[in-house]
């Protein structure tokens, strides 16, 4: 056969289209049609968006061929995001709900796990148990003061020895070499609370010189509030350290309206260079365990000093008043229908009931008294956790509209009919999206957007994260910013949102078309 320029044109003609179905897969998904709000605060545009493995590839203004795509995403009508960053998630059950549905569904594609000064030492060793299996989403972890403080000083109520406190320190720097983001601390829980201001500056820079982050529940959020807030600017002054004031609030009717001081504070601290900022869940109630309506001073010790203090007449009576006190004064606020049992495993029947619910069911009058008598009952039994309903909307709002705020659900993963757990471990994202931009206009969408990705991922130093940009991770969300709401409630938490249609985890599909997949992309992060 003669070889001709006709021939040799047909034979290329052939070979391109015999090309072009594999050279056309350029993309593994293509999200097209949709509204992209980048994470940075700029107002939303129109554009597509193509993934390839891991990574954003392109974000383009103009149609990209469908065709180049594996799978293409129609987002039309749809809202594009970076994947939701949870700087505040309790992710302890993480090994049993690998999946981290409740979660995913939400649109949260990293969570920093080891809030209120808790968490698994050491800290590298889970770090490596947690890598042999993939998790639903990203995971990054602070170290805990209230752990290595416990370690170390077990209950005691005392400052640390000078060999204490080099310990201490040592275990932050271990903890920081082996990839924690920073140290968090819980001031009001025990051991913590017995820290002086001190001890923390002396861990904090430790932290501080690893590059990490302080994030901290204040000494007290209640009638002290201004007093724990000025300690964690202080502590950020000192250790020269960013400052998150985690799941920032105002406990107690006396208090309320205090966010207006707490966050000039903020202002003030960072007028003079003091790098801090907040937190917040969108709810009027807080969750924790019921012992934090015991005085501290009583927990000192552990399980057997308290139970030796209860069988004194005269210390138990001082206990009784202090719980009396926090009831009147702190979470209890002054009515026993506020405290709310969330988990209690020896009675699963009040799970979801009040201390006034209790005391009725025992033939009591429910009166600030029998609430302390109830609260020394559940101690005995070996504790529980309530919902603390003890917080004010006007101040939600406040603290919502500030500029550095960001949202952070301190939710636990939580798995249908698992106790009663705060809505927040379901709603968080969603209501902020739907309740708080599209109901009230306390936030517009690309704002609120803002405060659950870019803003959390610069407070971590993930800067291949939070923004839909070429060259950052393939982590997004898409939602319909017309029906997106959280659903689970106070009465009834387990109920997952409506309006998430997609979630993408490192370039995997984890949610489709609001259907969960099930699929675990997630990677362990460790600060670099």
């Amino acid at each position: 056969m003669m070889w001709t320029p006709r021939r040799a044109a047909a034979l290329a003609l052939v070979l391109t289209a015999a090309a072009t179905p594999a050279a056309a897969q350029e993309w593994d998904i293509l999200i097209t049609g949709g509204t992209v709000i980048d994470g940075t605060g700029a107002p939303p545009f129109a554009a597509d968006v193509a993934l390839t493995g891991r990574m954003i590839v392109r974000v383009s203004r103009t149609p990209l061929a469908r065709s180049n795509a594996e799978r293409v995403i129609d987002a039309h009508g749809l809202v594009v995001a970076p994947g939701f960053i949870d700087l505040h998630a309790h992710l302890d059950p993480l090994m049993e709900l690998p999946e981290a549905e409740s979660h995913v569904r939400q649109g949260v594609t990293t969570a920093l796990g080891n809030p209120d000064g808790g968490g698994p030492l050491p800290l590298g060793a889970y770090l490596d148990s947690l890598q042999t299996f993939a998790p639903g989403m990203n995971v990054a972890f602070l170290v805990g003061h209230n752990s290595i403080r416990r370690s170390v000083m077990g209950m005691d109520d005392r400052a640390p020895t000078a060999a204490e406190l080099q310990r201490l320190r040592d275990m932050v720097d271990r903890a920081m070499e082996e990839g924690a983001f920073g140290l968090s601390t819980g001031l009001r829980y025990t051991p913590g609370f017995y820290a002086d201001t001190d001890e923390v500056v002396a861990l904090a820079e430790v932290a501080a010189r690893r590059g990490g982050i302080y994030t901290s529940h204040l000494r007290d959020e209640g009638l002290d509030l201004f007093s724990g807030v000025a300690e964690a600017i202080e502590i950020g002054r000192r250790a020269r350290i960013p400052v998150v004031l985690t799941h920032h609030k105002v406990v107690g009717a006396d208090m309320w309206g205090g966010s207006v001081r707490t966050l000039a504070m903020i202002d003030s601290a960072r007028a003079v260079g003091i790098d801090v900022m907040a937190d917040q869940y969108p709810y009027t109630a807080t969750h924790t365990g019921i012992s934090i309506l015991m005085p501290p001073w009583s927990l000192a010790g552990g399980g057997e000093a308290l139970e030796d203090r209860m069988r004194d007449p005269v210390l138990r009576d001082s206990i009784t008043t202090g719980i009396i006190w926090n009831l009147v004064n702190d979470r209890g606020g002054r009515d026993l229908r506020r405290v709310q049992f969330s988990r209690v495993r020896w009675d699963e029947s009040l799970e979801g009931q009040t201390l006034h619910d209790w005391a009725l069911r025992q033939g009591l009058e429910p009166t600030m008294e029998t609430g302390a008598q109830l609260v020394l009952e559940a101690m005995r039994r070996g504790g529980a956790t309530a919902i603390f309903h003890v917080l004010d909307e006007r101040d939600v709002e406040r603290i919502m509209a500030h500029p550095w705020t960001a949202i952070a659900s301190d939710g636990r993963l939580s798995r249908p009919g698992d106790g009663h757990p705060h809505p927040r471990a379901y709603g968080t994202f969603p209501r902020v999206l739907g309740e708080y931009v599209r109901e009230r206009g306390v936030l517009t969408l690309h704002e609120a957007v803002r405060r659950m990705t870019s803003l959390p991922a610069e407070r971590l130093g993930l800067d291949d994260r939070g923004r839909i940009a070429e060259g950052m991770y393939a982590d997004v969300v898409v939602f319909d910013p017309a029906t997106i709401r959280d659903r689970a409630t106070f009465a009834e938490p387990h109920q997952y949102p409506d309006g998430i249609a997609w979630v993408i985890v490192n370039g995997i599909v984890a949610v489709a078309d609001g259907s969960f997949r099930g699929t675990r992309a997630g990677l362990v992060l460790r600060r670099q």
